[in-house]
């Protein structure tokens, strides 16, 4: 796994940007970069399980490790989901996604932090950016 680290400036507050990531309506809208029908399952509480899925009921499963409200969103990715089946143990201990907002003057800093395989390497550094653009788009309007 390597580690891979995006960061935007975006004009609002971060609770904007907190909203434009996590309400499902605008967590839909940008990860559709990604695969189009992406969603997630999970009440987001810190200890709590979320699924990663796609309309076809593939995706990963993960742990929410870290949660503070507008600030921190930290997922340790345990496995895929094959044809709605569990695939334990998918990943090693390292795959890890992180949110961090910081508010700085009015503008909020995100910064995406994620081990990603060799494999996506050029995937995720193609596609990341363009997604941070789509909750940049949705955070502003």
């Amino acid at each position: 796994m390597k580690k891979l680290e995006f960061t935007i400036e975006i004009n609002v507050s971060k609770e904007n940007v907190w909203d434009a990531l996590w309400i499902d309506e605008n967590y839909r809208n940008w990860t559709s970069v990604f695969h189009e029908g992406s969603h997630y399952e999970s009440d987001l509480s810190e200890g709590s399980e979320i699924l990663f899925l796609g309309p076809e009921k593939s995706g990963m499963f993960a742990v929410i490790q870290k949660m503070v409200l507008f600030e921190k969103m930290y997922f340790l990715h345990q496995g895929e989901i094959v044809n709605d089946e569990r695939q334990e143990g998918t990943f090693g201990e390292n795959a890890i996604e992180q949110y961090d907002l910081v508010q700085k003057e009015g503008k909020t800093e995100l910064s995406v932090t994620l081990n990603a395989p060799e494999e996506y390497m050029s995937y995720f550094v193609n596609t990341f950016p363009k997604a941070l653009e789509k909750v940049k788009e949705i955070s502003e309007k």
